[in-house]
């Protein structure tokens, strides 16, 4: 992905590591390695759906992005607020859960 132009953000990183490996940190997240799985295993152009229980950070966001351009997926993420949906690179919209 970086060869391609993907630029992680390691900025929300919170640990005191090198550069390298908050890079690495990154890698781990585990909406990434749910994508990941769900290209292996799925067909082309099968939307991948993922559902976690805390808040996507701003890196998974944008390589979550990279990835639905990359591999023309659309991706829907639902996190503990909102749904994320890529499709072709961009963000269709964010649609807020209603708890009631």
């Amino acid at each position: 992905m970086k060869r391609a132009g993907y630029l992680p953000t390691t900025s929300e990183v919170l640990l005191d590591i090198y550069e390298e490996d908050s890079e690495d940190a990154l890698n781990r997240h585990s909406e990434k390695l749910a994508i990941a799985f769900a290209l292996l295993k799925t067909p082309p152009r099968t939307p991948i759906q993922i559902v976690k229980n805390l808040r996507v950070c701003a890196d998974c966001h944008s390589a979550t992005k990279f990835i639905s351009m990359a591999y023309n997926r659309d991706i829907v993420m639902r996190d503990r607020n909102r749904f994320h949906h890529f499709r072709n690179g961009d963000m269709l919209m964010q649609r807020f859960l209603v708890i009631g």
